[in-house]
């Protein structure tokens, strides 16, 4: 049972969460693997103190929404963007619903976890900078526009994520636009050599990552 309710408040506080992460640098800038972000979720959970009955109710309240989720799921006359859209309602509605479950001092909590996590992407941030300016040799104006294109970045990221007017998808589609962005600013601040040496630096660490994914297949 204890098992049961733990599993329904990671996946509450997975709808929920709103990670204070920066527009990655890199591709794969922000990614938490699975494992990683479920443990995450617990500890932050966990900070919250849910008193016995908060945690009843929370168990209730997913398996609400899991059900909804799956019978909308299972319309085949409704559009694509019906889907989404409903989709959408009912994940606000899940939100609205985990919200009045908590106490003003437990809102408080999920504020200053916010503010941690930005803390530790800054700081993970800031060393990623440091590295970057050594691969790839990066003058001290470059490093300053780099990390002034960052910020900007973030700031435009958070916007999209914050705007409860749109929906999943248009938050994708617009988050595609940034990269893009994000793409054509780095050409206007590195030069074709510095553009090269990015690129294998990426291609290098997105080759370990896969060997690793591999070796896990392989080990289970």
């Amino acid at each position: 049972m204890k098992k049961l309710i733990l599993t329904a408040l990671v996946g509450a506080f997975a709808v929920i969460s709103v990670q204070a992460q920066e527009i990655p640098e890199r591709k794969h800038e922000g990614y938490m693997p699975h494992a990683k972000e479920r443990a995450h979720h617990k500890k932050q959970l966990a900070n919250l103190n849910l008193s016995e009955e908060q945690k009843g109710q929370l168990k209730s309240l997913n398996e609400e929404h899991h059900k909804k989720m799956e019978e909308l799921k299972k319309q085949d006359n409704i559009t694509v963007k019906e889907s989404r859209d409903r989709m959408e309602k009912l994940r606000k509605e899940h939100h609205e619903k985990f919200q009045a479950l908590l106490t003003p001092e437990q809102k408080a909590q999920i504020e200053k976890n916010k503010e941690v996590q930005k803390a530790r992407m800054d700081e993970m941030n800031k060393k990623r900078g440091e590295k970057l300016k050594t691969v790839l040799g990066l003058s001290d104006e470059q490093s300053a526009k780099m990390e002034t294109n960052r910020k900007q970045m973030g700031e435009k990221m958070r916007a999209i994520r914050e705007d409860k007017s749109l929906s999943d998808e248009q938050k994708k589609e617009k988050t595609k636009e940034l990269m893009k962005q994000q793409k054509e600013n780095m050409k206007s601040i590195l030069t074709e050599e510095q553009l090269k040496k990015l690129k294998e630096s990426r291609d290098h660490k997105d080759g370990d990552r896969k060997e690793k994914t591999e070796a896990k297949k392989t080990t289970i």
